[in-house]
């Protein structure tokens, strides 16, 4: 049992040393955090959404802007896509490809956010809630993990990390990915919180 577990260990570990060697990828996450900056410094709000654990990596995201990260501090405007009667509701009267792309049409406003999240790239539900957010001024970020994806393509920025025949290694560097975003954020916001003590 334990070579698979080192086995497992050292499989991540070389997906993220290959990632962050990719300078494209450290200028797309710069920018993704920039535009989640700009998008709440702006009084406007940030979405999330995916499918399976993607579904559970958006309500990780959201959580700890609504929450905190590290230290306490006041929430920030997130939203994850993940309210089980919206999704059924939806799902039932109009289709599941239509989940997320609906709750925008309730919720989101011009100049707001979209952080989808899809490892294929190509949900059909992340597709129509992309194209919905492109037709009314919605900025996207995507973590795919497949380059050029359908997805990605329409994003303004897109994330893609290693391609991998498995999803696992994929959503290890998407929960990675988003939780530099978050601590990007909550540097600009509230630098205090991490300031180093001096002994």
């Amino acid at each position: 049992m334990k070579k698979y577990i080192f086995k497992a260990l050292s499989e991540s570990q070389s997906a993220v040393t290959l990632f962050m060697n990719n300078a494209e990828n450290i200028a797309n996450i710069e920018a993704a955090a920039s535009l989640l900056i700009g998008c709440l410094k702006n009084g406007h709000s940030i979405y999330s959404c995916g499918n399976g654990g993607s579904m559970s990596d958006a309500m990780h995201f959201a959580e700890e802007l609504t929450g905190c990260f590290r230290k306490e501090r006041p929430g920030l405007s997130a939203t994850a896509i993940s309210d089980p009667s919206h999704i059924s509701c939806v799902a039932n009267d109009f289709g599941y490809d239509f989940i997320f792309s609906r709750y925008l049409e309730a919720k989101a406003k011009e100049g707001d956010c979209l952080l989808a999240i899809s490892t294929s790239g190509n949900s059909k539900n992340i597709l129509k809630a992309i194209e919905y957010a492109n037709k009314n001024n919605i900025q996207v970020i995507t973590l795919t993990g497949v380059k050029y994806s359908n997805a990605g393509n329409q994003a303004t920025i897109d994330i893609c990390t290693i391609d991998s025949e498995f999803s696992d290694r994929i959503q290890e560097i998407h929960i990675k990915i988003i939780h530099i975003l978050i601590e990007m954020i909550e540097r600009e916001f509230y630098p205090e919180n991490y300031k180093i003590k001096a002994n």
